[in-house]
């Protein structure tokens, strides 16, 4: 039995939404305008004036104009180990030139990473047009799919047959051994006919025949006769090509 297009589409939104935010993660990163120096472990700015006057930090590296700093520095905690920290600077920090001096510490300054913001905004561009196309696929492929939501919309697109000319070429005269159904739906004709006579007095055009029998007793052929009668349009189609349009095949 094939998955229904509710289930695949149940499946497949989460999972393309955790990828879109898998790929935001990784793809940021990898075009961060760091570059490949980053740091897991952030350290405020003060901690950092404290580490230079203690002289642990061995070198910084400037980036994002000067905004953001990748710390080498001896942390005592882990056995006086070389650490890489960041920490964010405040927009003015002229005490701290001034201390990276003193201290004789190796200061780099880093430009702007300008390949890696095209990078991020094709990359934030990318993934959108991906889901979109992803869910446009997914719906088109349920549309075609038994009980698809494009199955209703396609009911134009049916197996029934349409005969739009005024006579059908079949009238009551054609059909044979149904004289009574024939006098009852003679009425139906009148209705399809003369429709103001009925409406005038108040009375309402019935929306409907329900004509039962077993096959070939001649249902289709006398409603094809009262078509003719009455001179209106004629359509035709058999239950299970009604049924095929929601649920899939169905009975031959």
């Amino acid at each position: 039995m094939k998955p229904s297009w509710r289930i695949i589409l149940l499946w497949t939104l989460p999972a393309l939404v955790i990828g879109f935010f898998l790929w935001q993660g990784t793809f940021a990163s990898a075009t961060s305008s760091l570059g490949g120096n980053t740091a897991s472990t952030r350290m405020t700015y003060s901690r950092l004036l404290e580490y230079l006057d203690a002289g642990r930090v061995t070198s910084v590296d400037l980036y994002e104009a000067g905004r953001t700093a990748i710390v080498r520095a001896v942390d005592p905690e882990l056995d006086n180990r070389v650490q890489k920290l960041r920490v964010d600077l405040p927009a003015t920090a002229p005490e701290l030139i001034t201390k990276l001096r003193e201290a004789d510490v190796a200061l780099d300054s880093h430009p702007a990473n300008n390949e890696g913001a095209i990078w991020g905004f094709l990359g934030n561009l990318i993934f959108p047009i991906l889901l979109i196309a992803a869910l446009f696929f997914l719906f088109r492929r349920s549309s075609n799919m038994p009980g698809g939501p494009g199955q209703a919309m396609n009911f134009g697109k049916s197996r029934a047959r349409f005969q739009m000319e005024a006579k059908t070429g079949v009238m009551f005269d054609d059909v044979a051994g149904i004289e009574e159904a024939k006098e009852e739906l003679q009425e139906v004709v009148t209705f399809l006919k003369q429709p103001e006579r009925f409406t005038a007095v108040g009375a309402r055009i019935p929306k409907g025949v329900l004509l039962v029998g077993p096959p070939g007793t001649g249902k289709t052929l006398l409603a094809k006769a009262i078509a003719g009668e009455a001179g209106v349009p004629f359509f035709s189609i058999s239950g299970s090509e009604f049924v095929e349009m929601f649920v899939g095949v169905g009975a031959s």
